[in-house]
């Protein structure tokens, strides 16, 4: 049986159809037909209404069809998207870099410290960085997940003005490889192990470019229709989801190669 929200879109579609139905044939030379009255009205939904009781398949192709075309023309909404976001997505100072920072190939991630999912993708994107010198990676806080989250990145993004590159992909790595929930504690703690400033740090996340910084990554996201982490984004391709080490690859080396995800 179909979930009732999806259900009941497909009834109410019916239920239009039945009462755009004419009572009787027209043409173009003929008296428009009077209105229909409630009797007829409650005729024709009982004959559409017995219909699809007998014939439910149709209404589950007729919902699978609407998933195709939402699926469609959301690819066309994000395509717009990324055209329009492509600069910011790359070069703005909001995210940070790892892997190689003249890189000819960009991945964009938007994780959240406490997304299991991204947990388990650090170690493909490690593998990634590892494996193709070429490749540049940037990192977009994207704290979906509660509070605890949102204090974790506010941390994460003031440690950017203490620490750079390899060290700060280090912190990052850390607070992903935490136990349990991460929070603005715990994201502190990592800092004082690495041997932060933590005067500073505290101070640096007060500063107006951590809010600027979160309000863009989740201005970015909106528009590109993210619906949670880890989102990879390469190219003219989005990818949801920790799908492993191949697809990315993939992805990356059809960009290298004619400049779109898949050549």
């Amino acid at each position: 049986m179909l979930p009732l929200p999806r259900l009941l879109p497909a009834l109410a579609l019916a239920g239009l159809v039945a009462a755009s139905v004419p009572t009787q044939a027209q043409s173009p030379t003929t008296t428009p037909a009077a209105p229909m009255s409630d009797a007829q009205r409650q005729a024709i939904e009982g004959v559409v209404r017995d219909y699809l009781l007998k014939n439910p398949e149709i209404l589950q192709e007729a919902m699978a069809e609407l998933e195709k075309r939402q699926q469609e023309a959301q690819k066309v909404a994000q395509a717009s998207a990324l055209k329009e976001t492509r600069d910011t997505l790359h070069n703005s100072p909001h995210g940070f870099v790892a892997g190689n920072p003249a890189g000819d190939v960009t991945l964009v991630e938007f994780f959240d410290y406490n997304c299991g999912y991204c947990k388990r993708a650090l170690t493909d994107l490690q593998t990634l960085i590892k494996g193709d010198p070429k490749l540049k990676v940037v990192l977009r806080d994207f704290p979906v997940l509660g509070p605890d989250s949102l204090e974790a990145s506010k941390v994460a993004l003031a440690v950017k003005q203490q620490l750079k590159g390899d060290k700060l992909f280090d912190y990052h790595t850390r607070l992903l490889e935490s136990r349990g929930r991460v929070n603005g504690e715990r994201a502190l703690a990592v800092a004082k192990e690495m041997g932060l400033d933590l005067a500073k740090l505290q101070k640096d996340m007060q500063a107006p470019e951590i809010q600027a910084a979160l309000q863009e990554n989740v201005g970015l996201g909106d528009k590109l229709g993210l619906s949670g982490t880890p989102a990879f984004i390469i190219g003219d391709e989005i990818i949801p989801g920790a799908v492993g080490v191949e697809p990315i690859r993939k992805t990356v080396a059809g960009v290298r190669q004619c400049g779109h995800a898949t050549c």
